[in-house]
């Protein structure tokens, strides 16, 4: 039986042509990082909107915690090709 098969859709979805573990966490990394990384934004540039940055980072964080989920998921349930 193969892996997607058996996984949710919002699994398969988040970790779409992720096969490895590394990769996974490398995305979940990166996300986090863009998420934090909005955040001063406002205080750098003087025309920056602050819900606009509110609102990237947000969905940074939403997406990070999709993507760690995903990962959780597959480890408890199924396996890493």
């Amino acid at each position: 039986m193969d892996r997607k098969d058996t996984m949710p859709l919002w699994v398969f979805l988040g970790l779409l042509n992720l096969e490895t573990r590394k990769a996974a966490l490398v995305l979940v990394s990166c996300t986090l990082v863009f998420g934090l990384v909005f955040l001063p934004l406002p205080y750098l540039l003087d025309d920056w909107n602050w819900m606009d940055v509110f609102n990237w980072s947000g969905m940074m964080f939403a997406i990070t915690l999709w993507y760690w989920l995903s990962i959780r998921w597959v480890d408890k349930h199924s396996s890493w090709d």
